[in-house]
């Protein structure tokens, strides 16, 4: 099935029942030790999603208290409370958040939250969707794009999100959008984001830049899209269009390094990245470095240590 022909995701669950409330919350945010209460409010939930497989608008009700821990994946979460409290708390950094002020989820964390009778809008993009149009935009590399969550955005980009938003929603909400237009308000909901929220992606080396070195350019983001995969210089020289010899060559020259070294580099940058997103009670520094290919702890260690100035269970008890 191709993607013009896949059917609108529209959802809603609401009930009066906390354990299914609670549940419910817990698996749809990959959640763990959620507690909740009842308030001075006869306890009522709702949550509504609509949208698609690249980026769904969402509406959550709760009457009552919730806390615990979550943990999204492969997505980025922007939201905003219209009632009742709510704050975050990521390793003791808490934001409290204000009633009609979007905030950035923290990307790829696990963090803790702490709500009372609230009613909350989300919009969720699908991480590759949103990565996709970041390097389509901005040039970033292909990979995890990082918001500060603690910024505040200025005025003049608050108010253009919530106008972008106001227009998408009509969208998406009204059940009449055709692929096409479904395709360019989120693109428009995407590109909004982007320019409202500070964050940072991974870049192209300068000198990648010049268009004398496209095919090194494109084997550097063959790289990074596929960073995960067993890939080889020689499949990497294939997409680039190089023979083996060239791909050395060029990297030496313009990178100097090789193509084995600048892949590993990559690969450390991402277990770095998740030993700073994850915490020594979810993964292990050999479970990190097994992920990304590498066999010798004590080799990944020592390659780390002189990437990054530190050891890696260093980065991972942050």
């Amino acid at each position: 099935m191709t993607r013009e022909t896949e059917p609108p995701i529209r959802s809603e669950i609401a009930g009066r029942d906390m354990d299914q409330a609670r549940a419910m919350y817990e698996d749809g945010y990959n959640g763990k030790g959620f507690d909740t209460e009842h308030s001075q409010s006869d306890f009522a939930y709702r949550y509504t999603i609509t949208g698609d497989d690249e980026m769904t608008l969402r509406s959550s009700m709760f009457l009552g208290s919730i806390k615990g821990a979550i943990q999204p994946e492969n997505e980025y979460v922007v939201s905003w409370i219209t009632g009742g409290s709510g704050v975050y708390d990521l390793n003791g950094d808490e934001l409290p958040l204000q009633i009609g002020r979007p905030a950035m989820f923290p990307t790829g964390k696990q963090f803790e939250f702490e709500f009372e009778d609230y009613r909350q809008n989300l919009v969720h993009f699908n991480a590759g969707f949103l990565e996709r149009v970041a390097a389509e935009e901005e040039g970033t590399l292909p990979g995890t794009l990082e918001f500060d969550h603690t910024a505040i955005p200025e005025a003049t980009a608050l108010l253009q999100w919530k106008n972008t938003i106001t227009t998408v929603a009509k969208s998406v909400l009204g059940g009449e959008a055709t692929p096409l237009l479904r395709s360019e308000v989120n693109r428009l909901a995407a590109v909004t984001l982007l320019s409202t929220f500070k964050h940072r992606g991974p870049q192209l080396p300068e000198q990648l830049l010049a268009p004398r070195n496209a095919r090194l350019r494109a084997a550097v983001e063959y790289m990074h899209a596929n960073a995960e995969l067993p890939i080889t210089p020689t499949m990497i020289a294939e997409h680039a269009d190089l023979g083996l010899r060239g791909l050395q060559v060029a990297f030496s020259r313009q990178l100097g390094t090789t193509p084995t070294d600048y892949l590993r580099g990559i690969r450390l940058d991402r277990a770095r990245s998740d030993l700073l997103n994850l915490g020594p009670r979810e993964t292990t520094v050999a479970a990190i470095a097994t992920r990304w290919g590498f066999a010798h702890l004590g080799r990944f260690s020592a390659s780390y240590g002189e990437r990054f100035g530190e050891k890696p269970s260093a980065t991972l008890h942050r």
